[in-house]
């Protein structure tokens, strides 16, 4: 049930990412913005005020899915405006830089979950239903999280002036001197071999990604290695730390070498060294916590790599007149496959142990992002058109 959660949430950013790609590529990408980030913070203000299980039984686990379904709309149509409109007023060569930033308020957001997390525990301790955490302490974020929406939408309405490509490109479908065709701009991307071969990179990128951050922690620190709450949060937040600066620093390697080039090593670094220090961690338990925060980072580092380069790459693979869409749908529909690795590995727990099936899961990730960046052309010296 726990895992349906989270999978309730990664389901609808490819839908969110169909609506407002094509919104924003229609539109524009500032007012797409601005309407996908209002929603997000209006849903994420109303799962604050979900009655708890004591109040309406069931229910409120069922009304949870359904807003947290409503909030991956949001949030995936919110990638789709603001993530291609800070690529198309990025210089040609300072995309790496920038894209790994911007990614790099990923682990800067789970730092402050984590650090709202232990000021939750230690002012209000989860000790059963009745527990003032489980009772109200976990709104508080969410009612953090809907105000800095709101904020955020507030400054796009007040300082964010529109993508100028964006402007430009539609003058000149104005003028019929344009030839995209971005009448149908989903229909335009599905029906290109480009989405195909992002899609299965990111895919695989996905699936690796969803082991760190969704299964690592839980499964593997918590219930493995047998990490208590405040250590299995320091652990992260360590590891959180050390993954800010080594987005930023992927962003300006796949720069520097090539981003098709990065993405072949770090995929190829996943199924060897990924692999190996996750066979590390499964077997960790007894081992001094030092150690075990260090592999942590170590694994966290060379796992998510990829991710400070995927945002240049991807809005440099498609056109103008498609490019919303194309960056939410490579972005956000090869979620979908990634998001049921807890299914995947209870198969593959039937033919093998658990440990073993985890590894095989996480080398084949790799490989699958390896091989969809070898699919593809390499992309830091295009122009935008």
């Amino acid at each position: 049930f726990t895992s349906l959660v989270f999978v309730t949430t990664l389901v609808g950013r490819p839908i969110g990412a169909a609506v407002f790609g094509a919104l924003a590529d229609r539109i524009g990408r500032r007012r797409s913005t601005i309407i996908s980030v209002t929603g997000f913070g209006v849903i994420t203000l109303l799962i604050a005020l979900v009655p708890g299980y004591t109040t309406i039984g069931i229910a409120a686990y069922w009304l949870l899915i359904v807003l947290r379904f409503l909030d991956g709309i949001c949030l995936g149509g919110g990638y789709t405006g603001a993530l291609p409109l800070a690529m198309e007023y990025s210089q040609k060569s300072r995309r790496g830089l920038l894209g790994g930033i911007i990614l790099s308020a990923f682990p800067l957001a789970y730092i402050a979950i984590n650090l709202v997390a232990l000021a939750g525990f230690a002012l209000f301790p989860l000790a059963g239903p009745d527990s003032p955490y489980a009772v109200w302490g976990w709104r508080v974020p969410f009612v953090l999280g809907a105000l800095l929406a709101f904020v955020l939408a507030v400054y796009y309405v007040r300082s964010v002036s529109e993508s100028e490509i964006w402007e430009a490109a539609e003058a000149a479908k104005s003028e019929g001197t344009s030839q995209g065709g971005a009448g149908r701009p989903l229909l335009a991307v599905l029906r290109s071999p480009t989405f195909l071969q992002v899609f299965l990179m990111m895919t695989g990128f996905w699936l690796t990604q969803n082991l760190v951050t969704l299964f690592l922690p839980t499964t593997v620190l918590r219930n493995l290695v047998g990490l208590t709450n405040t250590q299995l949060t320091v652990t992260l937040l360590l590891a959180y730390v050390c993954l800010v600066g080594s987005y930023i620093g992927a962003g300006v390697l796949g720069q520097r070498i090539g981003r098709r080039r990065f993405f072949v090593i770090g995929g190829l670094l996943i199924a060897t060294v990924g692999v190996a220090l996750m066979a590390v961690l499964v077997n960790a338990r007894g081992l001094p916590l030092g150690l075990i925060i260090l592999v942590v980072c170590v694994f966290s580092i060379v796992v998510t790599a990829p991710w400070g380069v995927v945002l240049p790459y991807i809005t440099e693979r498609f056109r103008t007149d498609v490019r919303a869409s194309g960056f939410g749908l490579g972005f956000s529909v090869s979620v979908v496959i990634p998001s049921f690795y807890a299914f995947f590995l209870e198969g593959l727990g039937a033919f093998m142990p658990y440990a073993v099936a985890v590894l095989v899961l996480l080398g084949f990730g790799g490989l699958l992002g390896a091989g969809g960046a070898a699919a593809g052309p390499e992309t830091k010296d295009v122009d935008f058109e």
